[in-house]
């Protein structure tokens, strides 16, 4: 008896074009990352002679350093505080409004809808003089509460154009069972949607803390006491008007962008996921 011989399929050149630009999107994102860490990782005087070559010393105290007098203690605390708040308050209530817009019958639902999706289309910068004014004839600037709240508001309307498009693609058998149970509106939302949506909380929660995380203008504007502000503008202490402390700065980057990365990796799953949900189902 022969033996059977197995039949490769050629691999289509599309498939390969497509495995070359993922590799250069990697390298292009990883890159810039790595080149960070190496910097990080010198002293003054080898990244000004060769600033794209490997350490030859590593000098790790450069963290220790910056963590000492960029005070980032303090600095990380003030962002996992406001940021962390933020997001709690921004994912449970624009959760309950997406639900409301996506499973609920009223008149007002879409307009609703589209009035939170103009949120998304405002920048900042154009109410920024505004807010403070504002902000400051109410004694709430200078102050993390103060921070919280523009932080809540620009991430609600992302986070109800997500999660409406989770609540929509759920079932509605599911809520006509429970209804026949004897199962009120908050029972839907609590015991049926709020489970199920679990991969959408990941997506819009990430989203939501990298935002907040990163931002700059709103935290350099409306916070003035050095031990309030959060790690961003800490970050803008290693620049001076006529030095700057580059290895100093890069670690502190690095420490700045470790928890993004550590969340992002260890949610990676569900991240993707979600993502492919929202784009098949929303």
């Amino acid at each position: 008896m022969g033996k059977n011989k197995t039949i490769k399929k050629p691999v289509s050149p599309i498939i390969v074009i497509l495995y070359i630009v993922l590799a250069l999107l990697v390298v292009i994102y990883v890159a810039p990352l790595l080149w960070m860490l190496c910097v990080s990782l010198k002293d003054n005087a080898a990244v000004m002679s060769d600033p794209f070559g490997l350490p030859k010393v590593l000098h790790p105290e450069n963290y220790a350093q910056a963590w000492t007098m960029g005070k980032l203690g303090a600095a990380l605390l003030n962002s996992a505080l406001v940021c962390g708040v933020s997001l709690a308050v921004s994912l449970f209530f624009g959760s309950m409004a997406a639900f409301a817009i996506a499973r609920m019958k009223w008149k007002l639902s879409e307009a609703a809808h589209t009035f939170f999706l103009i949120g998304m289309m405002v920048p900042v910068h154009c109410i920024l003089i505004p807010l403070f004014v504002r902000f400051a004839n109410l004694g709430l600037t200078n102050s993390r509460f103060g921070l919280m709240i523009p932080y809540i508001t620009f991430s609600l309307p992302m986070t109800i154009f997500l999660m409406t498009g989770f609540f929509k693609s759920m079932p509605g058998e599911l809520f006509e069972s429970a209804a026949i149970d004897g199962c009120g509106i908050y029972g839907f939302f609590f015991k049926i949607a709020f489970p199920l949506a679990r991969t959408g909380f990941f997506v819009s929660g990430l989203m939501t803390f990298v935002g907040n995380w990163n931002e700059l203008l709103l935290a350099m504007v409306f916070i003035s006491d050095p031990m309030k502000k959060t790690l961003p503008v800490t970050l803008t202490y290693f620049v001076g008007p006529y030095a700057t402390n580059y290895v100093q700065m890069f670690a502190a980057i690095i420490i700045a962008i470790a928890p993004t990365v550590v969340v992002y990796c260890m949610f990676s799953n569900q991240i993707v996921e979600g993502l492919t949900a929202g784009a098949v189902k929303g």
